[in-house]
């Protein structure tokens, strides 16, 4: 008999797995990077990173209702354009989906080890591991009623941040300080460093995508998915323009003592001691939730190319029986975590970025491309929702790929060289597709999606 992952999940559940995922709280950690970026308009460069996600968030939907099964990106691509590009897909995304779980444990661990010098980082980064694979490894539904808890608290100290903003404001400026279009727009700022930020700002909104990967644990994919992702993308955005607006409020302008540490003086400036020290803890939690989620996400796009034998089928495309898990590839995320030991913030997020605009550029491509394949098998789909928002979302997503540095772009395409020689290897010099499921195998997926 063939284990299966398990369908569980509800609306809600996966908007929240989402919004676990995007972090919510790191448009504090990540603000005064952007507002320095943008001279003062970290809002606007967020409106713009969500009216371009939007886009993709669509796509994204598309797909879900095409192909209701795990693997997001690589499968999407794979089915609808060509194996050999949707294996590249997802080798490129796996830049993403394998080394975000390390970054996120490893800015855990740094606000720790800042607040706690005595204890080695190390040792918070294995507590993160360790916690959070046996948490995934019980099964999607324990880490879904932890990621509940977690969203709680990680959303109760953003509101406790903007209220607190909110009464510094009203205090230095009256209630009519509220309203100024400065966050904006303003003299310091301009279409090109707006932009500039908008790039950045796009990288808190990595993961609306993630829902997809547990298509397979959804009830009712094909309705529950797409409303999920466009969720996900609405709310996050939401609250990054929000809580950035009310926070540019409290301190005009983009010039810092620390633009990485920005949102932390900002606590103590509008709270005190006592609200910088929740503040502290509601980043660490956020993290956490966070990490759940990216490793929830990695195990399965690693069962998905397992399960097509792109990857070792023996390890990669097995659940364990009792759990019904892929315990494998939790455990391998977790080793791959360990890497954090040896590199800072700054040089692990490089890894992250290339495989996701990489993802997001063909997910939209892929939409026309099935677009073109239905209307020649006779049936008809909305030519604006499956090329236009599509393209336009491909070309927002090629620009915003332009936008890395060197460094993100140079070991993105390094590491795209090495899928290349991998696929050659596979395919025998490209002669034949990468394995696929079996017939078994995908009547077994389809019969229960």
């Amino acid at each position: 008999m063939t284990t299966t992952l398990t369908r569980t999940l509800k609306l809600p559940s996966l908007v929240l797995f989402g919004l676990a995922y995007l972090t919510p709280i790191i448009v504090l950690g990540i603000f005064g990077i952007i507002a320095e970026t943008t001279g003062g308009a970290a809002p606007a460069a967020y409106l713009v990173a969500l009216v371009a996600m939007l886009f993709t968030a669509h796509s994204y939907g598309r797909m879900a209702i095409a192909y209701p099964v795990a693997g997001s990106a690589y499968t999407y691509v794979r089915r609808s354009i060509d194996p050999r590009v949707g294996f590249l897909v997802g080798w490129a995304v796996l830049l993403d989906y394998l080394f975000l779980p390390m970054v996120i444990w490893l800015i855990g661990g740094s606000y720790l080890t800042a607040q706690f010098p005595g204890i080695p980082i190390g040792v918070w980064i294995v507590g993160f591991i360790v916690v959070t694979t046996l948490l995934n490894i019980l099964g999607i539904k324990v880490a879904d009623k932890a990621n509940y808890v977690l969203m709680a608290f990680q959303l109760l100290v953003l509101v406790f941040f903007v209220a607190l903003a909110i009464g510094n404001v009203v205090s230095s400026n009256g209630a009519g300080g509220l309203a100024s279009g400065q966050p904006f727009f303003n003299d310091t700022s301009s279409f090109a460093t707006v932009s500039a930020g908008a790039a950045i700002a796009a990288y808190s909104f990595l993961g609306f995508d993630a829902v997809t990967t547990l298509t397979e644990e959804t009830i009712n994919p094909r309705r529950t998915v797409p409303r999920a992702i466009m969720l996900v993308a609405l709310i996050g955005g939401g609250i990054f323009v929000a809580v950035s607006y009310v926070t540019q409020l409290v301190h005009p302008g983009g010039v810092f003592e620390d633009s990485a540490s920005a949102a932390s003086a900002i606590a103590l400036q509008i709270g005190g001691q006592l609200f910088g020290a929740v503040f502290l803890a509601g980043l660490v939690v956020a993290q956490f939730a966070s990490g759940l989620a990216a490793q929830a996400s990695a195990s399965r796009l690693m069962y998905a190319m397992g399960r097509d034998s792109v990857l070792p089928k023996a390890v990669f495309g097995r659940l364990n029986a009792k759990y019904h898990t892929p315990v494998a590839n939790l455990v391998i995320t977790g080793v791959i975590g360990l890497i954090a030991l040896f590199l800072d913030v700054a040089t692990s997020t490089s890894f992250i970025n290339f495989g996701a605009f990489t993802a997001f550029t063909l997910v939209n491509v892929s939409v026309v491309f099935h677009y073109v394949r239905q209307r020649r098998a006779g049936q008809q789909l909305n030519p604006v929702s499956y090329v236009v928002v599509p393209v336009i979302g491909a070309l927002i997503c090629a620009y915003l790929l332009s936008q890395l540095d060197s460094n993100a772009i140079t070991l993105g395409v390094s590491w795209l060289v090495l899928g290349i020689i991998v696929l050659a290897l596979i395919t025998r010099g490209f002669k034949a597709s990468p394995p696929g499921m079996t017939a078994t195998e995908k009547a077994t997926v389809e019969a229960v999606a």
